[in-house]
């Protein structure tokens, strides 16, 4: 099957709506054979009946099957009502031999925020059940899943992007298709390919860019390959072989054993819980023994000289090698000042083959986080000093959305790092923002995030914990381990691909 992606065309009257560049695509779709259309919404600006009316017309141009997904634009000024008047229903599923498409109204009325939640994420997921046993699984929606580049702010992910994407992979879907942020993108997040299409007529690009839309070709060999295809003819074209995931075992020695974890919040609240916390240093001093261990942040509930105090008494009692980034708690109140004093300023650190990149997310009072335009060139810098070392980067924020929490775009300029990451090849990304455990590879960079080691409010099912890490000559393989019974969980095994001369 040949589907062509079109999205954000926002027609209207005005000077947003670029109608040239839509009949230069709708034309050349018509005549390429292309089996079906998926647009991932905003077809219109403001949802307005004349602009309902108008697109109804333009949509009619495109002479192949079309599917149709709401846009936040669309559902303004109770616009959602008018599309499925002229354009369609919001929801649905398109099946044909092998494949199915499922599409998603992701928008809430009258934001640029999404959310599928509550009976359409039941809804999705009866379906994603219900058509299991096809070979090729689309899900189309229109706002994006994993943080984009070159969209200045990143923020109007889904709400709850974790859980959908969680849901995506554990039923194996192979492609996600979405709109929104006006910036072509191909992502292979594990098995999910993730594909936004640009804006294919709509005025406002980004970064000087041009129109574009998306062609998805689906092989019966298992390759699905995406191209972004600009108006001004350019093609960038990627190609992914669907492979079911496997368990791997190590056949090489192991180099290092990690212990990471994140969010001890040391305070005297009650929420505290100290028991905890030092039966699982006990733990970690004797029983699993690592060779490093790694703060992910949140060390302290809030930046008082009291609670660093008690904090550094707990972090003296490790004993193996430490690094400890700040989280958004840590430097509220003097606590910017006190991290220093009490932990010193992060530093990159050597070990044998091992760079490991302390990277500064964390903002004054805020839990919102940035790296920043120095900070990312900075990041690139370390990246590329350091390319003949297994690099590992430790921050605090959440790069991917997270389970079970409320995804509102916690780094701000994620999608940046997130391309500067995969793009520069960091071997491993260790994050600690969410209170809930994440196992995931973007592109061939596996991004562990861990949950909250010792406070109660965190949004873990398996409860306080803490990950280990061990990196073979191979493959890492990481586990999260229940901090008060030592009961663990698989997170992930990667394969490694690295040129790194192992000492």
């Amino acid at each position: 099957m040949k589907i062509a992606h079109i999205s954000d065309t926002h027609i209207t009257s005005g000077e947003a709506y670029k109608g040239y560049a839509y009949d230069l695509i709708a034309n050349e779709i018509n005549t390429l054979d292309y089996d079906i259309v998926v647009h991932t919404g905003d077809v219109t600006n403001e949802g307005l009946k004349e602009e309902y009316e108008r697109a109804s017309y333009e949509l009619k141009k495109i002479q192949k099957p079309l599917i149709v997904v709401p846009g936040n634009h669309d559902a303004r000024n109770v616009g959602y009502e008018l599309f499925e008047k002229y354009i369609g229903p919001l929801n649905g599923v398109y099946e044909k031999d092998d494949l199915v498409i499922i599409w998603v109204d992701s928008t809430i009325p009258d934001l640029s925020d999404g959310r599928i939640g509550g009976y359409k994420f039941q809804w999705l997921k009866e379906k994603l059940e219900e058509y299991s046993h096809k070979k090729f699984k689309i899900v189309a929606s229109h706002h994006h899943l994993v943080p984009l580049p070159d969209t200045g702010r990143e923020r109007n992910v889904l709400f709850n992007a974790g859980d959908v994407l969680d849901l995506l992979l554990k039923h194996e879907v192979n492609l996600y298709i979405c709109g929104h942020k006006h910036v072509p993108n191909i992502y292979k997040v594990e098995g999910l390919i993730v594909a936004n299409a640009g804006c294919t007529s709509c005025r406002k690009t980004r970064k000087g860019d041009v129109n574009s839309y998306n062609i998805i070709k689906i092989k019966e060999d298992g390759k699905i390959s995406v191209s972004i295809k600009r108006v001004t003819g350019e093609i960038a074209r990627r190609e992914f072989k669907i492979k079911k995931q496997r368990i791997f075992v190590p056949k090489k020695r192991r180099l290092l054993r990690i212990v990471q974890m994140s969010e001890s919040n040391v305070s005297d609240r009650v929420y505290f819980r100290e028991r905890i916390l030092k039966n699982a240093i006990k733990a970690i001093n004797e029983k699993y023994k690592p060779d490093l261990v790694i703060h992910c942040g949140d060390v302290v509930d809030v930046g008082t000289e009291r609670y660093y105090a008690k904090a550094y008494e707990f972090w003296e009692k490790i004993k193996p090698e430490k690094i400890i980034v700040p989280g958004h708690n840590d430097i509220t109140y003097l606590g910017y000042e006190l991290f220093r004093e009490y932990f010193g300023e992060p530093k990159i650190l050597e070990m044998d083959s091992f760079a490991f990149i302390p990277i500064i997310s964390a903002q004054y009072e805020t839990p919102i986080g940035v790296v920043g335009r120095i900070g990312q060139k900075i990041l690139k810098q370390h990246l590329r000093e350091h390319e003949d070392k297994f690099k590992v980067v430790v921050m605090h924020h959440n790069i991917i959305p997270i389970p079970r929490s409320r995804e509102i775009g916690f780094l701000e300029d994620g999608g940046n790092v997130l391309k500067i990451l995969t793009e520069e090849k960091a071997e491993l990304v260790l994050t600690g923002h969410g209170g809930n455990t994440l196992g995931i590879k973007v592109e061939e960079t596996p991004i562990i995030n861990a949950g909250s080691i010792s406070w109660e409010l965190h949004r873990n099912p398996f409860g306080n914990s803490f990950n280990l890490i061990d990196i073979y000559e191979d493959m890492i393989a990481a586990f999260e381990i229940q901090a008060t019974w030592g009961s663990r969980k698989l997170l992930g095994i990667w394969k490694i691909k690295t040129k790194v001369p192992w000492a």
